[in-house]
């Protein structure tokens, strides 16, 4: 971008405050009052500011203090919590009271001298009838002789989706002030930001009121609303290089007239990622919801189980099955007949838990878990009719016989619908199978003229998910299939067994799907890629992974939209990574594959073939600030034309409220838009 002297940007604020100024003063002379129309969609207008906004050398101590803000318009304060904030963050939050039409603050705690502070409204000020917010009102002083006048301009994305964080807050810290953090970076836990910014719903913030200096930056997604970082919670990330905002380039600033606030270009990036938080490692809690089953619940992920042991089952009787992708829930399944198991089981675990100092030491546990039968409400009230139906027949003098009780052996296919023929019949069961046989399970092909063919099948069982087990055949295109399961040929670890289970299903017909041929082109330095296809929601479809150049297919593939997030697998195990803020490690790159017109979005439909080139050296080039504005340029361009389309849908009179509201906002970007950083914020 072009480079812009300094002392021409500090006239071009004031030009650009002198012109908002004029097109406030132009709506406060129109004002009168409303005799019909059209909907008000106007915010509140600030009339004064007492004292002035930017006033310098303010009290350390401001006993007393009060900032009056008025408007003119009654107006309401909506999610104070969420929504105000000061920079820097101040121990007593200042007090808002509402006081006719006007804003009443008062500060509650001592400041620092030679400070700038900035009180951030955020959306919080509305008016009173049609709650128009008020965006990015801020209320600016100095406890010094100057007010600090740097601006600086970034994204907050989510690394693994891709898509923008709102409302996240971005933390500078002085680089003079902090320590060198080759290895491990505790920053945010121990000190305080010296300057808060926060971006807006697009992800794009504004930094104001910043030094000349080298900052080292980070980005949090306050979940809770609390201006506390929380690993595990909340996501987190950081800029790897100092930044000072007198060294970076240029940037454009305009008023987003569709949103209602001002934006920009951004100049830095955030890759945000879930940091996974320190945890105690301890058995925090058990269970034995099923006379088979206990459950064991660990406060940390990949607890280390060194034995488990029961005083009245044999250790090869005791099945281990982790719950969760971290095994910090696991479920111990008993291998017993139901008459052989006490209500009360008694025994020991050994694994490894923290101590005080955060170290892992092996210990020994008692176990105690305890089982009894609890009947459900519906199992009482089928009792009780059950108990009046015997009742009225030993009354009448006839034989009452008990139906016959439903076999509790449970099961479901979690395969649904047609079945992929590049995929298994996947079936889960309630219990560890204790035996199967696997010779009496009969699959047959079945002809439209009513004939069967018995094809060869084999089930295995899933490699991570215990209970659950795959189906396999050479499943052929669009044709039916039956599977026949003879009574008793299954028996779990509780000793139920199985009816007869008989189940039709048809494999998809390719015709009625799209085909995606995909060309990866990939630089030769043993970097693996992953590439995901996504439907038009965004939802995970089918993956590929491990792939370098060469040809990648996705078959099947139902009619409508598709997009494609490809990751740059760095250390080749076949997932994304996360980052990690301690060691200053980013989280592994994600991208939105984008064609050379910048659509990420591409509609199959039936019976097509697509084919694509990914060259990976393209799509991971390094990010610029030219490139990220072009990215997210070609994404709003994109949103825009969906949004037309689903106008256009709806008709001449969604196309002509569209033409309408398309005029209103190139009028508001060509009064408002400004090409060079500075805008209406500064003096």
């Amino acid at each position: 971008m072009n480079a812009m002297p300094r002392h021409t940007l500090r006239a071009l604020r004031l030009g650009v405050l002198l012109l908002f100024g004029s097109t406030l003063l132009s709506r406060c002379a129109t004002m009168m009052t409303p005799t019909g129309g059209p909907k008000d969609t106007l915010p509140p207008v600030i009339l004064t500011m007492t004292p002035d906004n930017y006033t310098r050398n303010v009290p350390t101590v401001p006993k007393g203090m009060k900032i009056y803000i008025g408007f003119d318009e009654f107006v309401q304060i909506k999610d104070q919590q969420k929504e105000f904030f000061t920079s820097p963050q101040m121990k007593k939050k200042p007090t808002l009271t509402l006081r006719g039409r006007g804003l009443v603050i008062q500060l509650r705690d001592t400041l620092e001298p030679n400070t700038t502070y900035a009180l951030n409204f955020g959306s919080a000020i509305q008016d009173n009838n049609e709650n128009n917010p008020l965006y990015s009102m801020r209320y600016v002083f100095s406890t010094g002789d100057e007010i600090d006048s740097m601006i600086l301009s970034g994204y907050t994305a989510d690394s693994y989706k891709t898509d923008s964080v709102s409302k996240s807050f971005i933390w500078f810290y002085p680089a003079d002030s902090l320590d060198e953090t080759p290895e491990y970076d505790s920053t945010i836990f121990n000190r305080k930001p010296s300057v808060i910014a926060r971006a807006e719903t697009n992800g794009i913030f504004i930094a104001q009121n910043l030094k000349p200096i080298p900052y080292r930056l980070y980005a949090i997604e306050d979940t809770n609303d609390n201006q506390m970082y929380e690993p595990g919670v909340d996501q987190v990330g950081f800029i790897e290089e100092l930044q000072n905002p007198l060294e970076l380039p240029d940037f454009a600033i305009w008023y987003d007239s569709l949103r209602r606030y001002v934006t920009a270009e951004p100049q830095l990036y955030f890759r945000m990622f879930t940091d996974v938080a320190f945890r105690r490692q301890m058995l925090s809690e058990t269970a034995r919801p099923l006379q088979h089953q206990a459950m064991l619940y660990f406060a940390s992920a990949h607890p280390r189980i060194v034995r488990i042991h029961f005083d009245s089952i044999p250790d090869e009787r005791v099945i281990i099955d982790p719950q969760t992708v971290g095994r910090d829930t696991v479920a111990l399944w008993f291998n017993m007949p139901s008459e052989s198991l006490p209500d009360t089981i008694r025994g020991t675990i050994t694994y490894f838990k923290h101590d005080s100092i955060r170290q892992l030491q092996e210990v020994t546990e008692d176990l105690k878990l305890a089982w009894r039968l609890v009947e459900t409400k519906a199992e009482e009230r089928e009792r009780e009719k059950l108990e009046r139906e015997k009742r009225k027949a030993e009354e009448a003098g006839e034989e009452w016989t008990p139906p016959a009780e439903k076999n509790p052996f449970a099961w479901k296919f979690v395969t649904s619908g047609e079945i992929n023929p590049e995929e298994d019949l996947v079936v889960d069961f309630d219990y560890p199978l204790a035996r199967l046989d696997s010779a009496s399970l009969v699959l047959t092909r079945d002809y439209p003229d009513s004939t069967h063919e018995e094809v060869p099948l084999r089930i295995v069982r899933d490699t991570a998910q215990l209970r659950r087990w795959h189906i396999r055949t050479e499943w052929v295109p669009a044709s039916k299939y039956t599977l026949t399961i003879p009574a008793g040929a299954i028996t779990d670890i509780a000793g139920f067994s199985n009816d007869s289970i008989v189940e039709s299903r048809a494999t998809m017909d390719p015709e009625k799907f799209s085909t995606v041929k995909i060309n990866v082109v990939a630089p030769d330095d043993g970097t693996r890629y992953i590439i995901q296809m996504l439907d038009g929601g965004g939802k995970l479809k089918q993956e590929r992974r491990d792939l370098s150049s060469g040809l990648c297919q996705f078959n099947y593939v139902p009619a409508g939209d598709i997009r494609f997030r490809v990751i740059e697998d760095r250390n080749g195990n076949g997932k994304w990574d996360a980052g990690n803020l301690v060691e200053r490690r980013q989280p592994e790159r994600t991208e939105l594959y984008a064609n050379d017109d910048g659509e990420d979005t591409f509609t199959t439909k039936a019976n097509w073939e697509m084919e694509f080139t990914m060259d990976m050296s393209r799509i991971f080039a390094p990010v610029t600030m030219e490139s990220l504005i072009r990215t997210l340029d070609e994404r709003e361009e994109q949103r825009l034309r969906r949004e037309a389309e689903k106008l256009a849908k709806e008709g001449d009179k969604g196309r002509r409220e569209r033409e309408m509201q398309e005029r209103q906002a190139n009028q508001e970007r060509f009064n408002n838009t400004m090409n060079t950083t500075g805008g209406m914020f500064m003096r």
